[in-house]
């Protein structure tokens, strides 16, 4: 493969060496410094309908808000982050969705005090944080039934966050739709892609056509404002009692054990430890060539280091080239791996070393603690 035109960003103690020795001298420590956090003294306001009109982003001590879908804030957009701001009391995160979203239970699930800003867009999450509008943002990566999240992947590379922690959240989605309406009423149910594709088998003996939308939750606001009577949504129970909606059917995911995996993401990184188990993620880009990524997986096998996970995704500014040899065309890819350990441990750091010597770009997303708990 003929070299990667991605300038490299890997972070500060990975240096080029002549051979993959272990015996390498440990790295210095680095002291990283945090900027002081930007607040000032206003309120998330999103404007409804084009009026003059505006709410305040807030929810109850238990989560739970009024059951009008019009007495709701809308999700933040990407043309409204100049005038979302905190007033510093509480931990602000972001989540893709709108109230009632498995995203803001993942939310929750990592920090119960905070501030949950659901935004429109993953994109917007995203910026969210890279702003200062919120201090953490909170998407999915994968799901165990549906698979990766290419979208958030690809927001990974493309912003300058960092990974700080991981949740795993079970998924219980639920059918529902408006008070009076039965199962045999409907034709058609509305829902994120992802969910859709967990309860596919049981959409599928109910007779639905499934239509795609952008979040779970939003699809439950819809089916309520909206007040259809031939269409329901799959959601949470969360969603089904914010919406006012009645629950039709319980646990309808194809698998019982369907898990998603959140990313939890920074502006700065947090500082690896190995008091706990840790995990890394990290991108890169390799040469083109018999065994190359063989090579590139095996500095990790060498050193006992467990990959969790292995994504890969086209370069999206160089998605084809042409072999030397036979002027065939291919895709070019980056490379996304999970590992089972600290960038405080010199074994990692010696990978990504080893790694380095024949890597055309290298990146590390974040190394940050797993998430043990029970999801």
């Amino acid at each position: 493969m003929a070299s990667s035109r991605i300038i490299s960003h890997s972070p500060p103690n990975l240096h080029r060496q002549s051979s993959p020795s272990d015996s390498l001298k440990p790295i210095p420590t680095v002291n990283l410094t945090f900027p002081p956090k930007r607040h000032r003294n206003l309120c998330i306001r999103a404007s409804q309908n084009d009026t003059s009109h505006s709410v305040e982003l807030q929810t109850s001590p238990n989560g739970v808000v009024s059951k009008d879908p019009i007495a709701l804030p809308r999700p933040l957009s990407s043309n409204q982050l100049h005038t979302a701001v905190s007033d510093g009391s509480r931990l602000r995160v972001a989540y893709q969705g709108v109230q009632g979203a498995y995203s803001e239970s993942a939310a929750r699930k990592a920090y119960p005090n905070c501030e949950a800003v659901p935004c429109e867009q993953f994109d917007t999450a995203f910026e969210a944080v890279e702003r200062w509008l919120v201090d953490r943002a909170v998407l999915p990566i994968e799901n165990s039934l549906g698979g990766s999240i290419h979208r958030n992947y690809d927001l990974l590379l493309r912003h300058q966050l960092h990974i700080v922690g991981e949740v795993k959240y079970a998924v219980h989605h639920c059918l529902m739709a408006n008070h009076g309406v039965k199962l045999q009423d409907l034709k058609r149910v509305l829902s994120h892609p992802q969910a859709l594709a967990q309860c596919e088998n049981t959409l599928t003996g109910f007779g639905l056509v499934r239509e795609a939308v952008d979040d779970t939750a939003g699809a439950a606001k819809h089916v309520a404002h909206k007040k259809l009577q031939d269409a329901g949504a799959v959601a949470s129970s969360a969603a089904a009692e914010i919406y006012g909606l009645s629950i039709l059917a319980q646990d309808i995911q194809d698998d019982s054990d369907n898990i998603t995996r959140f990313l939890v993401l920074a502006r700065e990184p947090i500082l690896p430890g190995t008091d706990r188990p840790f995990k890394t993620s990290i991108v890169f880009s390799l040469e083109e060539g018999p065994g190359v990524l063989f090579k590139a997986l095996a500095v990790f096998a060498l050193r006992q280091i467990n990959l969790s996970k292995i994504e890969s995704r086209p370069l999206r500014k160089q998605p084809l080239r042409t072999s030397d040899d036979n002027n065939n065309r291919y895709f070019d890819y980056l490379f996304y791996v999970d590992f089972e350990a600290s960038m405080a441990d010199q074994n990692a750091q010696n990978a990504l070393r080893h790694l380095k010597e024949f890597a055309t770009f290298l990146r590390v997303l974040g190394s940050y603690p797993m998430d043990t708990s029970t999801a």
